[in-house]
C-alpha cells in the first residue's frame, strides 16, 4: 500500500483520509510522514489493545509500520530518479496515468489486507469500533470518520508554511468511495482468499 501511496503524494490530488491528516500534520510538526504515521497509530493502537484487541493482529502491525515508512521511502526514490518532475512536467495527462493505476492497486491491495483477517490497522480498528458504538450503519459512521481525518488535515494545513498537501477535495472523494469500492473489491477477493 505503501507504494501505490507514495504515487498519490506524488500526484497531489488526494490520498486516503488518514494519509491526508498524515501528510498535513508531519508537515506542521516538521517530522516526516513515516514518523508521525507511526505514532498516531500508537495512540490508535492503545485504543484497540483497551478496547477492542481481538481487532490487532499481523496485518496491524505491518500496515502501522510499514506503509509510511514505505511511501517516504518511495517518494525519496522517485525524487532520485526525477520521476517527480516528469509527473510535474507533463501535467494533465501524466497524473491522470499514474492516479489512475495507483488508486486502483491501492484498493485492491487494501482489500486484499483487511479480507485477510489478520488484524485491521489502528486507523480502520478504530473505525470500526466506533461504529459498533454509533446508532448508524457503518457505511455512513466510516464517512463520518474519513471526513472527519480530512477537516483536521485540511485544519493543520493552515499552519503549514508549506500550504495544504495533497488535495481535500481529493481526499474527501476518495473518503466516500474508498469504503464502498474496498467492500465490492473485497467481495469479489473474499473468494480467493
Amino acid at each position: 500500500m505503501g507504494f501505490f501511496l507514495s504515487f498519490l503524494i506524488e500526484v497531489g490530488w488526494g490520498t486516503d483520509p488518514a494519509s491526508f491528516l498524515n501528510l498535513n500534520v508531519s508537515h506542521v510538526i516538521g517530522w516526516t510522514f513515516g514518523n508521525w504515521q507511526i505514532t498516531l497509530n500508537l495512540l490508535m493502537l492503545i485504543v484497540l489493545i483497551l478496547f477492542r484487541p481481538s481487532f490487532i493482529g499481523f496485518g496491524t502491525i505491518c500496515n502501522m509500520v510499514l506503509i509510511g515508512y514505505t511511501a517516504d521511502f518511495f517518494c525519496f526514490v522517485w525524487k532520485k530518479i526525477a520521476l517527480h518532475d516528469f509527473i510535474l512536467q507533463n501535467g494533465f495527462p501524466a497524473k491522470l496515468a499514474f492516479f489512475s493505476i495507483s488508486i486502483a492497486a491501492f484498493v485492491f491491495v487494501a482489500a486484499v489486507y483487511m479480507n485477510s483477517e489478520m488484524g485491521l490497522s489502528p486507523y480502520d480498528g478504530v473505525a470500526k469500533f466506533f461504529s459498533q458504538a454509533l446508532p448508524f450503519p457503518f457505511f455512513v459512521s466510516r464517512m463520518i470518520y474519513d471526513l472527519s481525518f480530512v477537516a483536521i488535515g485540511f485544519a493543520a494545513s493552515f499552519l503549514s508554511a508549506d500550504g495544504m498537501q495533497g488535495s481535500a477535495l481529493g481526499a474527501s472523494i476518495i473518503s466516500l468511495l474508498l469504503g464502498p469500492a474496498i467492500t465490492l473489491v473485497g467481495k469479489l477477493v473474499k473468494k480467493f482468499l
